[in-house]
């Protein structure tokens, strides 16, 4: 029995612009209908990732393939298969929801009733039937990205590229758009990968990959790199937390420092241990500490620390 291909597989990838290393050797392999996140800050390599799986942009090095394709070799046989959502929107403000969405079936070499076909099922899904003869440029953000969404899966493709599909958008448009993806994956069966630096967003993913400076630092199931990570976070804040961190690092040990907060590592399940460290902290640092409070951790902190 042929075993069958992984949706995507990487293998040392590198792409290079003149001197700059935008990704170093990255290796990963996505199972179809999983739900996969790249992960990572602004400029990490994530969007020049995403471009080389749907052949926008070539490798300098290394093996790339899509349900068994050469990307290399058969660009446009890879295009075929996949769908793309960009972070800036791919839509004319000017059309209708409707002539939007049918001009890229068009482009994707779809029959007309196809399309009709197509269209009336996604922006149903989406929650959008009622727009469809809107301008785009009427629609609120959240409803533009719905609409990018049915874009980019129109032809029904079998791997989904989602590049920062929540960016700038306020949280109920956030919570929304996230509401119409899991619809999607559910109905069509498609695996997507996605790209955020919301990192709280990734914690549905079956499985991340978190990349910095082009390299690989991380990579698992969300749940379990959280479990094993065994802390939980203990936050402090101060107008003074540059002036106040030596002191709280001698009390409590190595962390880190973002704007008017640190934040710090504290074990698991030892409560009574914790109470006295708040307590103690408060007594100490009162005159100078606006709060002190204790959290679950998360992706964000476990990529923060893996990079600290």
């Amino acid at each position: 029995m042929t075993e069958k291909p992984f949706a995507i597989e990487l293998t040392d990838v590198t792409k290079r612009y003149a001197d700059i290393l935008a990704t170093d050797s990255i290796s990963f392999r996505v199972k179809e209908t999983e739900f996969f996140g790249l992960l990572g800050p602004n400029g990490a390599g994530k969007t020049t990732t995403i471009n080389m799986m749907a052949s926008i942009l070539k490798p300098t090095e290394g093996e790339l393939r899509i349900l068994g394709i050469d990307v290399k070799k058969q660009p446009v046989e890879v295009r075929k298969i996949i769908g793309l959502v960009f972070q800036d929107s791919a839509l004319d403000r000017q059309l209708t929801v409707r002539e939007n969405l049918i001009f890229a079936g068009m482009l994707h070499g779809l029959k007309k009733d196809l399309i009709e076909k197509r269209l009336i099922e996604l922006l149903t899904l989406f929650g959008l039937e009622d727009k469809k003869d809107k301008p785009v440029g009427s629609l609120s953000g959240g409803q533009r990205r719905g609409v990018d969404i049915a874009r980019g899966v129109i032809h029904q493709p079998r791997i989904l590229f989602l590049d920062e599909p929540t960016i700038g958008l306020d949280v109920s448009a956030r919570v929304r758009i996230w509401r119409f993806i899991h619809k999607l994956r559910k109905s069509d069966g498609i695996t997507i990968v996605l790209t955020t630096h919301y990192l709280e967003e990734a914690e549905s993913c079956d499985n991340v990959c978190f990349i910095d400076k082009g390299k690989i630092v991380l990579a698992g199931k969300p749940d379990i790199l959280i479990k094993e990570f065994d802390s939980e976070i203990l936050e402090i804040e101060s107008s003074d937390i540059d002036g106040l961190y030596p002191s709280l690092k001698a009390f409590l040990g190595e962390g880190r420092v973002d704007f008017k907060t640190a934040y710090f590592k504290v074990a698991k399940n030892k409560e009574i241990f914790v109470s006295q460290k708040i307590d103690q902290i408060k007594n100490e640092f009162s005159s100078r500490v606006t709060r002190v409070s204790i959290r679950p951790i998360n992706l964000n902190d476990v990529f923060l620390w893996v990079n600290t």
